[in-house]
C-alpha cells in the first residue's frame, strides 16, 4: 500500500487524498501480483499450446511471446488496467502537491541551501524534456523554472503510491540493499568519493552516505527542480549529500576522481549511444581499482521468453522508449566496450532488504547464488529481487 513519507516536506493529505492513494496503490498491487499471475496462466494454458501447434516449437523471444499474447483477453485486461492505474498514480498526488506548493517550496528554499548547484541555462536532453516518461506529467523537469521543486514533490509522492510499500518509507530500498551487499561482500573496499548518476530526488543516494559515513557523496541529474527538492530532502533527514545539475555523458569531474560510481534504474532511460558515452565517462572518472555499479532491469539475454516479455511491457505501454533496447544488451559487453576488463565484471541478484531483511542480503552473499531468470528479479511485486551489475577498473589504469 502507499507509504507515508518520513521527512518534513511530506504532504498533509486529506482523508480523501489518503483514500484515493491507498486505492491506487492497492489496485497496482492487484494488477502486478494477481492479474500478472492470471496473465501467466493464460500464456501457459492457451497461448503457448496454440503457438506450439502453429509453429511446432516454443517462442524463442519475448517479442514472439508479446505478439502471441496480444489478442488474448487476459493480456488486454491486464494492459488496460495497468496503463490506467499508472496514470492514476500521478492523478492521486498532483492535487496534493499543487495545494502545498508554497509550503514545500519554502521548506526546500531553506533546507537546500549550500547543498545543490543548478544552472539557469542548462539544456535538458530531449529524451527527458520531450516526453512524459512513464506518464509522469512534465516528466522529471515539469513545466516550471529550474528552481521549482514541484516535479520533485510529484515524483516523491508518486513513487510512494507507485511502489506499494516495496521501496520502504523513504523509498530507499534499492540503495539500502545494494550498499549493504557491496559493503559486506567487499569489506576492504572503503570508498571516499561516491557519485550517483541520474539520482532524481536522491532517495537511493542517501544510503551510500549512511553506509560509508566518511565518504563524500554527490548525486547528479539533469532536472534542477528534482535536485533542489532532493537536497532539501537529504538535509531534513540529516544526511550530508551534495547535488549538482549535470549530464552523465559529460561529467565535470577530473580523471580518477571517484572510488565508486553508481546508478539505479537510470540506464534504461537512455539511448544506446548515450549509454556508451556514459560508460566511457564513468571509466574516466573512476580511480584505478574503483567500482562502477548499476542497479537495473535484468537483461533479456539472461531471461526466458515470457519473463523477458513481461519486463519489456513497459517499453510498449508505459512511455519508456529506450527500455527494451537496453534490456536487449549484454551488460558485460557494455562494460568491456567502455574499457573495463572482462575478468573484472561483477553481477549479482540481491534480495530486497525491506522484503526479506538484512540477513537475507548477507545470506545471498554467502550462497553466491544469483539466478537471474526468475519471476521476482526486477519485478515490482511481492518478493522482489534487485539485479546489479558493473565492473572494477583495473588497478593499473
Amino acid at each position: 500500500m502507499a507509504v507515508q513519507l518520513q521527512h518534513a516536506m511530506k504532504p498533509a493529505p486529506t482523508p480523501e487524498d489518503q483514500a484515493r492513494q491507498r486505492f491506487v496503490s492497492g489496485l497496482r498491487m492487484f494488477i502486478l501480483n494477481d492479474l500478472a499471475g492470471d496473465l501467466r496462466r493464460a500464456y501457459d494454458d492457451r497461448v503457448l499450446p496454440d503457438f506450439r501447434q502453429t509453429h511446432g516449437r516454443d517462442p524463442q523471444t519475448g517479442a514472439e511471446v508479446h505478439k502471441a499474447l496480444r489478442q488474448d483477453p487476459a493480456f488486454k485486461t491486464y494492459s488496460a488496467l495497468r496503463v490506467n492505474a499508472q496514470k492514476m498514480v500521478w492523478d492521486s498526488v498532483t492535487p496534493v502537491v499543487e495545494r502545498e506548493r508554497e509550503r514545500v517550496g519554502a521548506i526546500a528554499d531553506d533546507a537546500s541551501q549550500g547543498r545543490v548547484k543548478t544552472e539557469a541555462d542548462f539544456t535538458v536532453p530531449r529524451s527527458v524534456s520531450a516526453i512524459d516518461v512513464h506518464f509522469m506529467p512534465g516528466s522529471y523537469t515539469g513545466k516550471g523554472t529550474v528552481e521549482d521543486v514541484t516535479p520533485g514533490a510529484v515524483y516523491d509522492q508518486g513513487l510512494a503510491v507507485f511502489s506499494m510499500g516495496l521501496m520502504g518509507q523513504n523509498l530507499d530500498d534499492i540503495g539500502l540493499s545494494m550498499s549493504r551487499y557491496i559493503s559486506r561482500k567487499f569489506p576492504d573496499f572503503r570508498p571516499l568519493r561516491i557519485l550517483d548518476l541520474g539520482c532524481t530526488i536522491g532517495h537511493n543516494t542517501l544510503p551510500w552516505k549512511q553506509t560509508y559515513p566518511n565518504a563524500e557523496v554527490i548525486g547528479i541529474d539533469v532536472a534542477g527542480g528534482l535536485l533542489k527538492y532532493g537536497a532539501a530532502r537529504a538535509s531534513l533527514q540529516g544526511v550530508d549529500v551534495q547535488f549538482q545539475q549535470m549530464n552523465a555523458d559529460q561529467l565535470a569531474f577530473p580523471d580518477g576522481h571517484f572510488d565508486l560510481v553508481f546508478s539505479s534504474m537510470f540506464l534504461h532511460e537512455l539511448s544506446l549511444k548515450t549509454i556508451g558515452k556514459v560508460f566511457g565517462e564513468i571509466h574516466r572518472v573512476l580511480r584505478p581499482g574503483g567500482l562502477m555499479l548499476h542497479m537495473e532491469l535484468p537483461p533479456n539475454t539472461q531471461m526466458g521468453p515470457f519473463e523477458g516479455f513481461y519486463l519489456d511491457w513497459d517499453c510498449y505501454y508505459n512511455v519508456e522508449p529506450f527500455y527494451k533496447a537496453f534490456r536487449d544488451q549484454e551488460p558485460a559487453e557494455l562494460c568491456r566496450k567502455a574499457g573495463f576488463s572482462a575478468d573484472r565484471y561483477l553481477q549479482f541478484v540481491v534480495p530486497s532488504i525491506g522484503s526479506y531483511g538484512a540477513q537475507a542480503v548477507d545470506d545471498a552473499i554467502a550462497a553466491e547464488s544469483h539466478e537471474v531468470n526468475r519471476e521476482t528479479t526486477g519485478r515490482l511485486a511481492n518478493g522482489i529481487q534487485w539485479f546489479g551489475f558493473g565492473s572494477w577498473k583495473d588497478a593499473a589504469q
